[in-house]
């Protein structure tokens, strides 16, 4: 199955999980597309300034990997810097948060499997 950039669905949150500010995700592919339990598959594009506030995963894994820009990643209390080809993995029962203290946008693709 293939997704063209043209015909991803575009969403766009404001204060996602309790951050600051609009991301938009760009959904790839839907979880019923797939024959594992991935609950989310997409891209977010979060603004300079923007944030997704720090949230648990439990019987979850998700997978960030950084495509372009850079920011901040709070996992389990620590934060951390992260630029284009950092990836992180947030494991079951693990929490993080993700802000954009640049001027450009932050550009992550985001994976959630579930258990």
């Amino acid at each position: 199955m293939i997704t063209k950039n043209c015909d991803v669905i575009r969403e766009e949150r404001q204060n996602m999980r309790g951050g600051r500010g609009s991301i938009t995700l760009e959904h790839w592919f839907k979880p019923d597309d797939f024959g594992a339990k991935v609950r989310l598959c997409c891209r977010m594009i979060i603004a300079p300034g923007a944030s997704i506030g720090t949230h648990l995963h439990e019987n979850e894994d998700e997978i960030y990997i950084v495509i372009s820009g850079q920011g901040m990643i709070e996992e389990n209390g620590e934060w951390v810097s992260v630029t284009a080809g950092d990836a992180i993995l947030t494991g079951d029962g693990g929490s993080h948060g993700l802000k954009n203290n640049s001027d450009e946008p932050l550009v992550i693709a985001a994976i959630i499997h579930s258990f």
